[in-house]
């Protein structure tokens, strides 16, 4: 009998059901990864790693449109963003294919007693990946790209939702020719995780999800001493200070919450703008969202899809419900089935429970601020830290911004900014550690010391 069943959310039609391994072969797919890195890893150069990862993107390309259909239909991504989110992974793994080598060369070290002493950094071993629906492409490869150089064989375990997703995503790395081991996806339960993460054979655990999930499996990493990469939610805020275009941040903040349906972790979620342009932009703002055009994801022009579920559209209106009884406005945000149209939440004071809450969808709240001290504040009472996007025109906010706002990462007059080689990761609950750019492929990596007083005579 299947474990699960995948639904596509925009028309609640059963897509396909799918069986979870046996733990039997969950253990043959543990002992295959190990095998590879007792074998592949060691007699494989980083060039020849890199050449695969350059063929599997090389085939996120050519297939950007059949994957980002597969990602419309299970997931509800418009067509052209699913596309885009393929592009994006081909990206990444033809950037750590370029880059690899001069990522992992030695790094020499000047002894003061004289002698040779070099960092090589090397691979731990087999990798647990715990990916999620929202980006089910470019989740994988910003996982997988830095750890398949390094020689980190991965178990890759994706939402229950997208199986579709993860077997375009194996069968890519299976026609690149990797290796017997080096990526397995895996369908396993909740209960089968931990298991996996207490085997000696797996050397790291990284997890891309909710809070509640993160500490659970940070928990069950640190019982079993093994290494942990967590990237969770997050309520970015959207700086609007001393702007000289409103339209222009209206636009860019329209583009910074709308992203993927608003269902992403460093979406701006909480837009802080000065009191003088408050209204202003309340009006504008309010007016782009509602303007916007949501339907059939699979179709070309759609401004926004359905949520990931009628359980998530579900559990959005019931914060929204919340969020008014506490006394906020709400404009737009009515549900209709699993969407949910684009709306505003203004009133919101640190009482309201949906002030320190993660909403996973189109709703942004916007706040009204004095000056930029306060607007610091506001946006550290947060449990979260993940990004932030400024938009000003006064040099000194930037600085003060980049210094006191306590994030992973700042983006400064720019939505979306991401890019293969800049580091993502965030602080305080959205997690720990970093994925992408040159320090990503330094997270599950053994940096060993190699130290020689003098070198032997022959």
């Amino acid at each position: 009998m299947a474990d699960f069943t995948a639904v596509n959310p925009a028309t609640g039609e059963e897509l396909a059901t799918y069986t979870n391994a046996t733990n039997a072969e969950v253990e043959q797919a543990i002992e295959k990864a190990f095998n590879a890195f007792k074998t592949w890893t060691i007699n494989t150069t980083v060039a020849e790693r890199a050449e695969l990862l350059a063929r599997v993107a090389k085939l996120h390309e050519e297939r950007a449109q059949e994957l980002g259909e597969i990602a419309a239909k299970e997931m509800g991504k418009p067509i052209e963003q699913a596309i885009g989110e393929v592009e994006f992974s081909a990206a990444i793994f033809q950037y750590y294919a370029d880059n690899a080598e001069e990522f992992l060369k030695d790094q020499p070290i000047e002894a003061s007693t004289g002698g040779y002493a070099v960092i090589r950094r090397q691979a731990l071993g087999p990798l647990l990946g715990i990916m999620p629906w929202n980006y089910p492409y470019y989740q994988v490869a910003r996982f997988a790209a830095p750890n398949i150089a390094l020689g980190n064989p991965i178990l890759l375990k994706h939402a229950g939702s997208t199986p579709g997703c993860a077997l375009a995503i194996a069968k890519i790395f299976e026609d690149a020719a990797s290796p017997e081991g080096v990526y397995q996806n895996i369908f396993v339960g909740h209960d089968q995780i931990e298991p996996i993460i207490a085997d000696d054979r797996i050397r790291g655990v990284s997890l891309t999800g909710s809070e509640r999930a993160g500490s659970i499996v940070a928990e069950q990493a640190g019982r079993h001493l093994k290494r942990v990469v967590l990237e969770l939610g997050g309520a970015d805020p959207f700086f609007v200070l001393d702007v000289d275009n409103l339209d222009e941040a209206v636009e860019a903040g329209v583009a910074g919450r709308m992203e993927n349906s608003g269902q992403a972790c460093n979406a701006s979620k909480r837009h802080i703008v000065l009191a003088k342009d408050y209204d202003a932009y309340v009006e504008k703002f309010t007016a782009a969202m509602q303007a916007l055009k949501g339907g059939d994801p699979t179709q070309e022009g759609m401004d926004y899809g359905p949520m990931s579920s009628l359980k998530a559209a579900e559990g959005i209106e019931k914060q929204l419900q919340e969020a008014v009884a506490a006394g906020a406005t709400l404009v737009g945000g009515e549900r209709d089935g699993a969407f949910i149209k684009p709306g505003v939440l203004t009133n919101v004071t640190p009482d309201n429970p949906v002030f320190t809450q993660e909403i996973f969808g189109p709703i942004a709240m916007i706040f009204s601020v004095e000056n930029v001290d306060e607007a610091i504040e506001l946006a550290n009472n947060s449990p979260f830290g993940l990004g932030a996007i400024v938009f000003t025109n006064n040099e000194e906010t930037v600085d003060r911004i980049a210094a006191e706002h306590e994030t992973g990462m700042v983006y400064v007059n720019e939505v979306g900014g991401e890019l293969a080689e800049l580091p993502f990761g965030g602080v305080k609950n959205s997690g720990s550690g970093r994925e992408l750019g040159p320090i990503g492929i330094d997270e599950f990596v053994n940096k060993k010391l190699i130290r020689i007083k003098a070198r032997p005579q022959a």
